[in-house]
C-alpha cells in the first residue's frame, strides 16, 4: 500500500509542476486585456519636439510623457483670488482696503492683495526675508525703496501699503495681476 501511495504522490506533484494552478488566472487577465485594448481610446496631441524612440524589453515607448498645465484665465487676462471678506477696522488690511477702495478697483482686487500679500509677509510689518533682503508687507527689496513713500517705511504699515500699491501698479496694473504672477513665478 505505501509503494501505491509514494507513486499518487510523485505523480502529483510532477502535474502540478507541468500544469500551473495560475494558468487559469493568466488566461482571464488575457482576455482582460484583449478586451481593453479592444475598446476605443483618446488621444490627446501636444505640439512639442518628438523624443527619440525607448524600448525597454518588448515594450516600446514612441516618446515621452510631455507635461501640459492648463491655467484658467481670468477677464482681465489676470488671476482671481479667494475673497478676502471684511477687514477688522484699524488693522493694516483695512488701511489697504481703503487705499484699494480709493484707486477705484473692487472687491476682486482686494481679494487679490490680501492673497498676495499674505503669502509674501502674512501681514507683518516687520517681516524680513533673511535669504533675499526683502522687508515689510509688501517685501520690498531692498526694504530702503520704500523710503520713497515715507520716511516712516520700516514701522508704518500705511506707508508701506502705498509704496506696494505704487509697485503694483507700476509693474502690474493691478493687485490681480500681482497676484498671478506670483502663483506662476512664485514671486512678484
Amino acid at each position: 500500500m505505501l509503494p501505491l501511495f509514494a507513486s499518487f504522490a510523485a505523480l502529483a506533484f510532477v502535474l502540478v509542476s507541468v500544469t500551473s494552478p495560475m494558468s487559469q488566472n493568466e488566461a482571464a487577465a488575457a482576455e482582460i486585456t484583449a478586451e481593453i485594448a479592444a475598446l476605443p481610446t483618446q488621444q490627446l496631441v501636444v505640439a512639442a519636439a518628438p523624443a527619440p524612440a525607448l524600448v525597454r524589453d518588448s515594450y516600446g515607448v514612441t516618446s515621452r510623457p510631455v507635461p501640459v498645465v492648463i491655467v484658467p484665465a481670468a477677464s482681465s487676462g489676470s488671476a482671481s483670488a479667494p475673497a478676502a471678506g471684511t477687514p477688522d477696522p484699524g488693522s493694516a488690511k483695512a488701511v489697504a482696503y481703503d487705499m484699494v477702495q480709493a484707486r477705484g478697483w473692487g472687491e476682486e482686487q482686494y481679494s487679490c492683495l490680501v492673497s498676495l500679500w499674505q503669502k509674501e509677509s502674512g501681514w507683518n510689518t516687520f517681516a524680513a526675508n533673511r535669504s533675499s533682503g526683502a522687508y515689510g508687507i509688501p517685501q520690498a527689496l531692498p526694504g530702503s525703496k520704500m523710503a520713497s513713500a515715507g520716511g516712516d517705511w520700516a514701522t508704518n504699515p500705511a506707508t508701506q501699503i502705498a509704496w506696494g500699491l505704487g509697485y503694483i501698479t507700476a509693474r502690474y496694473s493691478d493687485p490681480c495681476g500681482a497676484w498671478g504672477a506670483s502663483q506662476s513665478k512664485g514671486w512678484y
